[in-house]
């Protein structure tokens, strides 16, 4: 109910507001059965804006900082997330990459949407980067297909850093599915997944008109964000080949 009333009556009026949200390609997001939604990243808020534009409920995997914090705030910020569809994941554990797949899975198994950022961060500089394979692996093993997103302008409303989101309009550009099924039974090919997350970044770079970077941005976290780097958040980590 939560997540509703966050999209209609509370969060969501506002970004509206502030963001003129317009979406392109609607239709590509099936109105039933289990799906990826694969998005560019590059603000916090396009986990908000991608669900005020799409009819049906769609989770994402998180990072459980946002589910730990203490206090009045840790409360706020707990119910928040939950209530905008965010599962949490652990990043810190050994086993962190099978966790945030088995979390995905669950997802997809219920026949819902899962959000994902395959870059793995949020790009500080609007460049996009390499796709973490943890995408692939996920839609070869659950059979979903994958539909490329990207966020455009989210940026400039919630500027990284900022503490107060700004005016700037918004644009969603949703691709049409992408289906893997000819790789069927080969979940586990690091080539293969590399073949599909590559796939997938390409009609980003083209859906969005980012400059692609052939490097991973988590890989640069410790770096300045001059243009070229980019700090890392978390989402999907790469899948380890079995």
């Amino acid at each position: 109910m939560w997540y509703w009333v966050v999209k209609y009556l509370t969060v969501g009026p506002l970004l509206r507001l502030l963001g003129r949200p317009t979406v392109v390609g609607l239709e590509n997001v099936p109105t039933d059965g289990k799906a990826i939604l694969a998005s560019n990243h590059q603000a916090v808020l396009d986990s908000f804006f991608l669900p005020l534009v799409v009819p049906r409920r769609i989770t994402f995997l998180a990072k459980s900082e946002y589910f730990t914090g203490t206090g009045l705030k840790g409360a706020f910020q707990r119910r928040f997330f939950t209530a905008m569809g965010q599962v949490p994941i652990d990043r810190t554990g050994a086993d962190a990459a099978q966790d945030a797949l088995d979390a995905g899975m669950r997802v997809l198994g219920k026949g819902k949407l899962l959000g994902i950022y395959p870059e793995g961060t949020r790009s500080p500089d609007g460049r996009l980067y390499k796709g973490k394979t943890g995408l692939a692996r996920l839609a070869l093993e659950s059979g979903a297909t994958v539909i490329p997103v990207a966020m455009i302008g989210t940026e400039k409303v919630n500027p990284i850093g900022s503490r107060i989101w700004k005016p700037a309009k918004v644009t969603i550009k949703i691709g049409e599915p992408l289906d893997f099924s000819r790789y069927e039974g080969m979940a586990g090919n690091r080539f293969v997944e590399r073949a599909v997350a590559d796939e997938v970044m390409y009609d980003l770079m083209k859906l969005s008109g980012q400059e692609y970077v052939d490097v991973y941005a988590a890989s640069l976290k410790e770096k300045p964000a001059t243009p070229g780097t980019a700090q890392a958040s978390s989402r999907l980590p790469d899948a380890k080949a079995s």
